[in-house]
């Protein structure tokens, strides 16, 4: 069962589309279930102005897709790597043990994105490792 603001982050999905001009681009997918996100974001003097996705899968993973958008816009490049799935899951009053997935897409798409802007502008955002394309490398790792 899917809480109120799951159905409504899906329903409604807030930040979706693409930025043309991206600072950073990010893209994630989950090769069992067949998710694949991708976050865009726009970023001026290091904080997150604009922030869209694009999300190929089930409402879980629309709706962590639009509350991680919501929870790292305005924030800091190194705020926004601090956002974990376990907060995107909370801020969402949970979900399903099988769709926990989801936000671990959601967490990856941002640092995927935040990968591609430090490679693009040339800096080092502490504690960002290289990108995943699948995030089943790291539902091993745990």
């Amino acid at each position: 069962m899917y809480s109120e603001k799951v159905m409504d982050h899906f329903m409604n999905p807030r930040n979706m589309g693409e930025i043309e001009d991206a600072d950073g681009v990010g893209t994630v997918g989950n090769a069992k279930c067949g998710d694949i996100m991708r976050i865009f974001l726009k970023v001026e003097d290091g904080v997150i102005q604009d922030v869209k996705f694009k999300t190929f899968g089930c409402g879980a993973a629309v709706a962590t897709s639009s509350m991680a958008t919501e929870m790292v816009v305005g924030k800091t490049v190194e705020e926004a790597l601090k956002v974990t799935n376990k907060a995107v899951m909370e801020a969402l009053d949970g979900l399903p043990p099988v769709k926990v997935h989801c936000s671990l897409l959601a967490e990856q798409a941002i640092h995927a994105a935040l990968w591609d802007y430090a490679q693009k502008h040339n800096i080092t955002i502490e504690g960002l490792k290289p990108p995943v394309e699948d995030i089943e490398e790291i539902e091993e790792e745990e």
